[in-house]
């Protein structure tokens, strides 16, 4: 019988197991994301959280209003929903050079009341890293600047984040008629 002790052969297997053990690969730490609807007026690429946008449509047939405000393109009926209709671009005096063919509507619901905003085009789902957000508002036209919360960059686009909440509760978005 060998005169080692049990713990004494305990520790020397470890000790062997130890030195041919290969470690186990080393952690990525994951960031945290942050993901959005990302849209474009003009040249400016924007982004907004998805709890703020219902829908994504193409511009349906409308029915023009009389007595509004020239950016209220109309009424349209959307599955059974009355839809104003209303041109984002016009609403901040910004032209748009995109045919209405190939322009989009973000659906927002705004305190129970849908709106249509038209887009130049919609870019999709845009995923940030949490951390990248910046508060600072970019370079942008005036009328813009109280609707952005701060931005992100990926791939050396800005990609403002634009607040829904900030423009239903906007006083000149609420009134309509001329």
């Amino acid at each position: 019988m060998s005169d080692r002790s049990p713990i004494l052969i305990l520790r020397e297997l470890e000790a062997r197991i130890r030195a041919k053990v290969v470690g186990l690969p080393e952690q990525e730490k994951i960031s945290e994301t942050w993901s959005g609807i990302g849209f474009r007026m003009g040249q400016h690429y924007f982004v907004s959280s998805m709890a703020e946008v219902t829908e994504l449509l193409r511009v349906p047939a409308h029915t023009r209003l009389p007595n509004v405000k020239p950016w209220v393109l109309g009424v349209s009926n959307i599955r059974g929903r009355l839809i104003p209709i209303i041109d984002l671009n016009s609403f901040f005096a910004y032209d748009s050079t995109e045919p209405i063919r190939s322009r989009r509507i973000l659906v927002i619901d705004h305190q129970g009341q849908p709106d249509g905003l038209v887009v130049d085009g919609v870019e999709g789902m845009q995923y940030f890293v949490a951390d990248s957000f910046n508060e600072v508002v970019p370079e942008l036209p005036d009328e813009l600047k109280p609707f952005i919360v701060g931005h992100f960059v990926k791939d050396r686009k800005v990609w403002s984040r634009f607040s829904m909440k900030t423009l239903g509760d906007h006083e000149q978005f609420q009134e309509v008629a001329v």
